[in-house]
């Protein structure tokens, strides 16, 4: 017997050990031994990290979209406690963190300002019970109908005007009313601007806190020690405090003081329009923002899915909270959700976490906010503004769907030119206008035979917006020499009332004119074979 090599039979026993334990069951083994490493302790540590954060980004935030909500900055930072301790321990999303959204921004400032701080409470605390109640009838999943050009639409209608308001907060000045008002009289400013000290120093202060959030990212080193949010605000405090700069800063006056539950009188309220219109884009606008927030979060983990029902409850449960204490509106915040999942946190302890931590700052160190600048304040909500603008979805749609783009703009100006609720309402409008057109597509087909007849084919789906351009084919297709048509409706996948009683009449028209004209019948209930000009039969 010939002797095989020993190196031989090594590659030989190799390939039957290859063989005998494939690429994914070894993937398997990887994926197990990762997951034994990944254990109760691994995980607690994680998530601790991912916690602290998030509390230094929410933080700046949360006293920013307070300050240009028109509330005390205490305010925006229990919204945020109780986004971290309940919302945080609710099932719904598992990584998501909720708190004050820049989104909500515009709409709580004009109904602060329509009704005063007192009825804030109410406000939230009704819109809460709302989600509560569209959770409990499991109506989630519908918010992921709405047209994503209004979404859109809205987010940077927020944008612009979150931007022309804080322009104004930047240079220690008070910002007009309206969303026109606001751009209107921006020249104004920057000429009050240029001729006051004051005013050029606030600016400048709010224009390097800008340039701090753009450029500190890029520095990878810092950036994964410390949130941007919190390297401006505390750069420029810093500056601020160091040079005694004469700029405006935060007052502080105190939870206790800030929190203020709703009255009766507030209660009563309820039974204006106004109000339960507030209420009503409250509840749809914060339970849009979430749910979208949450398709978001999903793509960036591969953890357990959002059960939007529950997290529509879990939102509604933590407003209803807010309300109580008379806080800010929450929301699911895509920015703070972000950097929970970027920073590795793997269970929902971390945003629990994070609104522990808010609240021993509040109640332990609110001297701290004392010496923040607005002017830095304005400066990254003026970032936060600018990264609402959608412009590569803009240019997009342009290119692949100008209808869509169309509803986009056109939302966005609606919301600057007037409010918010009436901005998103036009936008649905608009949106539900475009699917309709689009959907109702019809062409008619034209063949004229050898005794003269006309035959007439209608295709597609008929409604009330075709109407006149079906019409305006059909008198085309008439012959001159007053010879017989045949109309074929038989093609037609729908057709509306509208559409039946306008080519019902103008086959009777034509019939009594131009002798009998053969009609099939469309969708729907068929008219009686041999009734007049409605024949039972479709052409041929």
């Amino acid at each position: 017997m010939d002797k095989i090599p020993l190196s031989h039979a090594r590659k030989v026993l190799a390939r039957a050990k290859l063989r005998s334990n494939p690429p994914h069951s070894r993937a398997n083994e990887q994926g197990s031994e990762r997951l034994g490493r990944s254990g109760p302790g691994r995980d607690l540590r994680a998530d601790i990290t991912a916690s602290l954060v998030v509390f230094l980004i929410a933080v700046p935030l949360s006293v920013g979209i307070a300050v240009a909500s028109g509330v005390p900055v205490e305010l925006g930072l229990v919204t945020g406690v109780v986004g971290g301790l309940l919302t945080g321990l609710l099932p719904g999303s598992s990584l998501q963190v909720s708190g004050p959204a820049a989104g909500l921004t515009v709409l709580v400032y004009e109904a602060v300002r329509e009704f005063g701080l007192t009825a804030l409470g109410v406000l939230v605390l009704t819109a809460g019970l709302l989600q509560i109640a569209m959770g409990l009838l499991r109506l989630g999943r519908w918010f992921r109908a709405i047209s994503v050009a209004v979404v859109q639409g809205m987010l940077a209608g927020i944008g612009l005007v979150l931007m022309a308001g804080q322009i104004y907060a930047m240079a220690d000045m008070r910002p007009p009313a309206s969303g026109p008002e606001k751009l209107t009289g921006i020249p104004d400013l920057i000429i009050d601007t240029l001729i006051s000290t004051d005013a050029l120093t606030a600016a400048a202060v709010g224009t390097a806190t800008i340039a701090v959030l753009v450029l500190w990212p890029r520095w990878r080193r810092g950036a994964q020690f410390v949130p941007a949010p919190l390297a401006a605000v505390v750069l420029a405090t810093g500056v601020v405090a160091g040079l005694s700069l004469p700029v405006n800063r935060i007052e502080v006056n105190g939870l206790l003081d800030a929190v203020q539950p709703p009255g009766s009188a507030d209660f009563a309220r309820l039974g204006e329009m106004s109000v339960l219109g507030t209420v009503l884009a409250f509840a749809l606008i914060a339970s849009a923002e979430t749910l979208f927030s949450a398709a978001a979060v999903d793509r960036l983990h591969e953890g357990p899915r959002t059960d939007y029902n529950k997290e529509l409850i879990a939102q509604g449960a933590g407003n209803t909270v807010c309300g109580v204490l008379g806080a800010l509106p929450m929301t699911a915040v895509i920015v703070r959700s972000a950097a929970n999942v970027n920073a590795g946190a793997k269970t929902k302890a971390s945003r629990v976490l994070h609104g522990v931590w808010l609240l021993f700052f509040v109640s332990l160190v609110p001297w701290a906010l004392e010496v923040i600048p607005v002017a830095a304040l304005a400066g990254v909500l003026m970032h936060a503004g600018w990264k609402l603008l959608p412009f590569r979805d803009v240019v997009r749609l342009w290119h692949e769907h100008r209808g869509e783009a169309v509803v986009l703009v056109v939302t966005t100006g609606a919301i600057v030119t007037t409010n918010l609720f009436e901005g998103v309402v036009i936008g649905l409008l608009m949106a539900v206008a475009k699917a309709a057109w689009e959907t109702s597509h019809v062409h008619v087909e034209t063949r004229t035979a050898e005794d003269g007849t006309v035959r007439v084919r209608v295709l597609g789906n008929a409604n009330f917006l075709r109407l006149p351009r079906i019409l305006d084919e059909l008198e085309a297709t008439l012959p001159r020499s007053g010879g017989g048509v045949e109309l074929d409706l038989s093609g037609l996948r729908h057709m509306d009332h509208a559409c039946r009683s306008a080519l019902t009449a103008w086959a009777e028209r034509n019939a009594e004119s131009r002798g009998p004209v053969a009609t099939g019948h469309g969708p729907g209930s068929p008219p009686h074979a041999g009734s007049g000009p409605w024949s039972g039969q479709p052409a041929p």
